[in-house]
Order: C-alpha cells, then sequence, then structure tokens
C-alpha cells in the first residue's frame, strides 16, 4: 500500500501554524514567474522532471523513472472526483497542462489552464495543438491570487504542487471557493511541512525557493473552513514526495554533464544543492505531501 486516508483534525498546533503563516508571507509571483519564464529553469523542467508533467509522482520502487511514476497522482487524484464530458475544469498552477491533456482525453473534460509563466503556456499550447485538444483546453495567462473568472464558473478546481509558490495562499483559496459551483470539488496536492516539523527546520528548503513558509495539511484545512469549504478528504502520500526528490537528484547527478551544456553550471550545482536540502528534510520527516479534495456545500 502506498497511501493513508485520513481525516482532518483542528488542534491549537493547526491554528499557530495557520497564524504564523499567514502572518510570515510576503509577496513571490513575481519571483516564480520570472524563475519558471528563465530559459534554464524551463529547459531542466522539461528535461528532467517527466516531460508533460512537473510535479511530484506516484512510485511503485524507489528507482522508477520520473515519466513512469509522474502521471500517476494524475489518474489518483482523477478517480476521486466525478468527471464527463459536462464538466468544467480550472487547473490553476497547470505548468506544461499534463493533467489538462489527461483530463481532455480521458472524460471529455472542458479544462481551463491557469498559469503565470509564459513559457510553461507556450509548451502548454503547443503539445495541445499536437494532441487535438486546442477545442477542449484554454491557456490563460494568470495569477492565481487574483482570477479572471465570473463566480461559480466552474465545477472542479485541480492544482499539483503549485500552491506553494503563492505570496498569499489564503487567497488562492478563497479564489478558489469564489470559483466553485455549488457542491463543486476543489482537489490539490502542495509541496507541505509536517505538522510536527521544527521552527527553522526548513530553512535551506524555504531559501531555495525564495519563500518564509510551507503549509500544511492543518493549515489548509482551516483556510478551507474559513473560506467555505467543507467536507475535507486527505490522502497522505508524504513518503512519495521525498522518494521524488531523490529521484530528481539522481537523475540530475547521472545526466549533469548533459545538462550543464542545457542550463548552464551554475544553475545545475544550486540545484543539486537545493535538492538535497529536499530529500534530507523529507528523510526526517519534516515535509508532507498528500492530495486534499474539499468541496463547496449549497446550504
Amino acid at each position: 500500500m502506498f497511501m493513508r486516508t485520513t481525516s482532518f483534525v483542528k488542534t491549537d498546533k493547526v491554528r499557530s501554524d495557520y497564524e504564523e503563516i499567514a502572518s510570515s508571507e510576503e509577496n513571490s509571483v513575481g519571483k516564480a514567474q520570472k524563475y519558471y519564464d528563465s530559459n534554464s529553469a524551463d529547459r531542466y523542467y522539461f528535461n528532467i522532471w517527466g516531460g508533460e508533467h512537473i510535479h511530484v509522482g506516484i512510485y511503485f520502487h524507489e528507482n522508477e523513472p520520473i515519466k513512469d511514476a509522474s502521471p500517476r497522482i494524475v489518474h489518483m487524484m482523477a478517480s476521486q472526483v466525478g468527471l464527463s464530458n459536462q464538466t468544467k475544469v480550472l487547473d490553476i498552477g497547470s505548468g506544461y497542462g499534463g493533467g489538462a491533456r489527461f483530463l481532455a482525453k480521458t472524460f471529455g473534460c472542458r479544462v481551463t489552464c491557469l498559469n503565470l509563466s509564459h513559457t510553461q503556456n507556450e509548451r502548454n499550447e503547443s503539445f495541445n495543438k499536437d494532441q487535438g485538444l486546442m477545442h477542449k483546453i484554454e491557456v490563460v495567462q494568470g495569477n492565481f491570487e487574483d482570477m479572471p473568472f465570473p463566480n461559480e464558473s466552474f465545477d472542479i478546481i485541480w492544482s499539483q504542487d503549485a500552491i506553494v509558490h503563492s505570496s498569499n495562499r489564503e487567497k488562492v483559496i478563497t479564489e478558489v471557493s469564489r470559483l466553485l459551483r455549488k457542491n463543486g470539488n476543489f482537489i490539490f496536492t502542495d509541496l507541505m511541512q509536517s505538522s510536527d516539523c521544527p521552527k527553522s527546520a526548513l530553512k535551506p528548503v524555504l531559501e531555495r525557493i525564495h519563500l518564509q513558509s510551507l503549509g500544511s495539511f492543518g493549515y489548509y484545512f482551516e483556510v478551507a473552513r474559513k473560506s467555505g469549504l467543507k467536507k475535507g478528504h486527505l490522502v497522505d502520500l508524504s513518503s512519495h514526495l521525498t522518494t521524488h526528490y531523490k529521484r530528481v537528484l539522481d537523475e540530475t547527478q547521472k545526466r549533469y554533464d548533459e545538462m550543464i551544456d542545457v542550463c548552464g553550471k551554475n544553475y545545475i550545482d544550486t540545484m543539486i544543492k537545493g535538492l538535497g536540502h529536499w530529500v534530507e528534510a523529507g528523510k526526517k520527516g519534516y515535509l508532507a505531501w498528500g492530495i486534499m479534495n474539499l468541496s463547496k456545500i449549497q446550504f
């Protein structure tokens, strides 16, 4: 078995995490956009992280290829929500659009991809065109803290490992609640810290991605409750986060000379150092990752 399902429990620790994160966040949208629009980042993620998918994967064994593990989380998430050719989906922080294309091809959904990186959006549109999905998928350049859509526009809002980059995660969840139709679902994964992570333990990790904090399962539950999202359901897949970063690190080191030619030595050396911090933090149990499935209930 590779997953653990649990329910949310609100504690004083959750409240403390929520208040600390809300007060410490600073604007990081511009930094994220600049980074992911860079040639080095685009070439690195496209070549190392699995092509169409640039998110954490589900691993059957620790040496499995990243490109085989990455689609599994998409399939697992899709199995937890009702999808059909009538479903309108919004994918926030859609990257290269691998998840959106799976939903469009498998279920016939109409998917809107919202993503702040022009470079990633161009790749996304190119893939959609090549696979004959331009009529099913719309790619919109934008920021998920202020989404350019009318209220109650979508049945499903979907996100994979993207909200971590927000400067105001509470605003993202508020926007999600605004855009969801009654009884709609918000299903997402994110890079998070564990509930018992010591203060300052993640400093090297946070410095690498220019953030002051990570969310947690409890933090997102509290934000969701305040935003009118209910029925929190969690599949804890934290062990796969460590495995994924270890695989990315191994692949980067294995292809070191090739990736230096593609991205530059400074970029790759910095990446290897940063990945090492993620692997170390994961092995110590300081990181968390899993599927959160929240519903907008009609009262």
